[in-house]
């Protein structure tokens, strides 16, 4: 299995990436996942809605050419599906089951993602109602990958 994460800005705290690198290097006993980072399109606090639509898609553009044609999307969404970590073993279970070998996870930036990006997404996951910084969503994304895999293989860890 191929998993890419795409993801909107570059990772800054250190601690973040001490997670996510854990996370990585225990995954890859399982799954061959990679992050990739797009450049965040730099904007003032202060957006008219014409503004913001042009930052999503501008991060869109980004986001599309990243994604292989081959890939099963499923874009973080607030508005996504919710599911529970068995949930999400058993879509990639079944993923893996029919032949879908390249799965790739989107993470938007601040103001979310594009409208080009949802309709390319196969499916759109929602892990709360909250809101999450991006950068700490690639942690818990990550982790929740690994602890998915060791449900699958019955293994200790997710209780």
């Amino acid at each position: 299995m191929n998993i890419s994460i795409v993801t909107v800005g570059k990772l800054k705290e250190k601690y973040l990436r001490q997670g996510i690198d854990e996370y990585l290097k225990r995954l890859s006993a399982y799954a061959k996942v990679e992050v990739i980072e797009v450049a965040d399109e730099k904007a003032p606090e202060e957006l008219s809605e014409s503004e913001m639509l042009q930052v999503k898609q501008k991060e869109g553009e980004r986001i599309l050419a990243k994604i292989s044609q081959d890939a099963h999307v499923i874009a973080l969404a607030i508005n996504g599906k919710m599911q529970s970590s068995e949930e999400l073993a058993d879509t990639l279970d079944k993923l893996a089951t029919y032949g879908k070998s390249k799965i790739a996870f989107v993470i938007g930036g601040s103001l979310g993602l594009s409208d080009e990006v949802v309709r390319r997404s196969n499916e759109q996951l929602s892990f709360s109602k909250m809101t999450f910084p991006h950068q700490l969503m690639r942690l818990i994304l990550v982790e929740q990958i690994y602890r998915a895999y060791r449900i699958n293989r019955g293994e200790p860890y997710h209780k």
